[in-house]
């Protein structure tokens, strides 16, 4: 009976995004998803006020009930924090060394190598289940959360109306806002506890909403799916979200390399797969051999597949191959210091004290 229930809800999730797709669509052929920022402008650019009357439209279009969309608008205003936040996120304006140093820190290591063994049994079990390496699911909940400690306490809905009705990602905003009111509607989650990171992103996880109903999983079977409070269906859906993206089981990221010189740019590919901005940093994929050949030389030892070079920062002389598992963290978060601090911190958490 579950797993019936289950297609079913992954079906009626299908079905809603696609209609979802058509309503951007509109959005965005009106030309109000991509207007000026609001009360900012004489020109008749279109107020927050406005944007929001036309997304409560667009819901209620798509089935969600006018009291749940009421109710989260009622009194809301831009948070002009999140707009701030969107234009100096760490992985666009620190290097690798600075991101790294903050991000997969001793504490970091020390608590995920003691929680890793803590859950052992439960990660055991959910590893298996869905074909991924346990240790990541516990770098990613560390990396995302500090492990649960730090979820955000920012509005998912006020944060997603201010930045879908900001001009730079207006219409993948809009969209999550709308996927954010059918969580609300199906009560996921109360309203007051609907709280995130800036962005949007929720639970252990961090979940975008898109991302939350396509991939959080109720794996203690209690009828929730709750990525806030529950450690099985936290790392069930981390699992199962990487599983989706590809993931195969041993074959790893990548790691650090060293080369003298080296003319990147003729090593570019021909063609770039444009769903990811992180990819227009990469060379050509090549054999260890050929790397080496190249005088690129991996600074660990590397399963036998194809790798990319991820462009060095000037100036550099060691850089990051990457490999297996690299694009399915990709798929996480596209951002490629992101991507390598998840590599890093799965192997200090899979290595003994």
């Amino acid at each position: 009976m579950k797993s019936i229930m289950g297609l079913m809800q992954h079906r009626l999730a299908r079905v809603f995004c696609v209609s979802l797709a058509a309503v951007v669509a509109i959005i965005i052929s009106q030309g109000w998803a991509t207007n000026g920022v609001a009360d900012r402008t004489a020109d008749g650019a279109e107020s927050f006020d406005d944007y929001l009357v036309k997304v409560r439209s667009a819901a209620i279009g798509n089935g969600i009930a006018s009291e749940t969309v009421d109710a989260a608008f009622r009194g809301l205003t831009r948070d002009e924090r999140v707009i701030g936040y969107d234009r100096k996120q760490p992985e666009f304006v620190q290097t690798f060394d600075e991101y790294l140093t903050a991000r997969v820190t001793n504490f970091r290591k020390q608590e995920g190598r003691k929680l890793f063994k803590l859950h052992q049994p439960l990660l055991d079990e959910v590893a298996g289940l869905y074909g991924v390496d346990p240790e990541y699911i516990v770098a990613f909940w560390g990396l995302e959360t500090s492990f649960g400690r730090y979820q955000g306490k920012y509005s998912i809905i006020r944060s997603l109306a201010t930045l879908g009705h900001d001009q730079r990602r207006a219409a993948f905003f809009t969209a999550e806002l709308l996927k954010a009111l059918q969580i609300l509607d199906e009560q996921h989650v109360a309203p007051e506890a609907f709280v995130g990171a800036w962005a949007g992103a929720m639970g252990q996880s961090q979940f975008m909403p898109s991302s939350f109903l396509r991939f959080a999983v109720d794996h203690d079977g209690d009828g929730r799916k709750d990525i806030w409070s529950n450690k099985a269906d936290v790392f069930a859906s981390i699992a199962n979200y990487l599983n989706k993206a590809g993931w195969k089981r041993g074959a790893g990221w990548g790691g650090p390399a060293s080369f003298n010189t080296l003319d990147f740019v003729s090593l570019k590919p021909l063609n770039i797969d444009p769903s990811c901005r992180a990819l227009k940093h990469h060379s050509r994929k090549m054999s260890i051999s050929n790397w080496k050949d190249l005088g690129v030389v991996p600074g660990v030892q590397l399963v036998d597949q194809p790798y990319a070079l991820v462009s060095p920062e000037a100036g550099a002389n060691s850089g990051y191959l990457v490999g297996g598992n690299y694009r399915a963290i990709l798929n996480y978060n596209c951002a490629n210091k992101y991507a390598v601090s998840v590599g890093l911190m799965s192997e200090a958490i899979a290595t003994p004290d």
